[in-house]
């Protein structure tokens, strides 16, 4: 009788950690996606920033020749 409950309660703890790793993987993933949505604005804000100024040396002819 000793075995079997050594064994369920093993297999308890093993999907405990498995449910607490699983968890962290989620914490993490979150982050990683905010970071990825903050670092894409300001790609976009720069790239917006690049176009105004190309489009102003363009009007004004300012460009090395």
């Amino acid at each position: 009788m000793f075995w079997p409950m050594l064994a369920i309660a093993l297999g308890f703890c093993g999907i405990a950690v498995l449910g607490v790793l699983a968890i962290r993987v989620f914490v993490e993933a979150q982050r990683l996606g905010h970071q990825v949505a903050a670092t894409t604005g300001r790609i976009n804000r720069a790239a917006e920033e690049l176009e105004l100024a190309a489009t102003h040396l363009a009007k004004t002819g300012d460009a090395i020749r």
